[in-house]
């Protein structure tokens, strides 16, 4: 586990962006993921793809960033998806109800295609 994490924007249209995430899900990784949130969400977009293939850890502080990112989302009427989250985070996505809010996609292609 380590306190890094990558945090990276790509505006792939007028409406849709990715978060990349590269690195560990916790409390450290609260002000690099709300302030990518924070400037898509500035930039007027509605659906935003949350990447995350390159995540291997999450605990209870990283599901509250989430949470919280899925109440702002749900006032702005943006459409949250999840690509490429592992077997492991899905089922902590399901248990915790995230997925209720955000859909999962296998991959950035999937989420994609369905905001089309």
């Amino acid at each position: 586990m380590s306190d890094e994490i990558q945090v990276e924007v790509q505006r792939l249209n007028s409406r849709t962006a990715v978060i990349n995430l590269a690195g560990d899900v916790t409390t450290f990784a609260e002000k690099p993921i709300t302030g990518a949130y924070k400037q898509i969400s500035d930039w007027g977009v509605k659906n935003v793809v949350f990447n995350f293939r390159e995540n291997d850890y999450i605990n209870s502080a990283g599901i509250a960033i989430l949470i919280g990112i899925v109440t702002e989302a749900r006032k702005r009427k943006q459409r949250l998806l999840m690509a490429m989250p592992s077997s492991h985070f899905q089922k902590i996505f399901r248990m915790v109800g995230l997925t209720q809010y955000a859909d999962i996609h296998n991959s950035i292609d999937e989420a994609i295609n369905s905001v089309k």
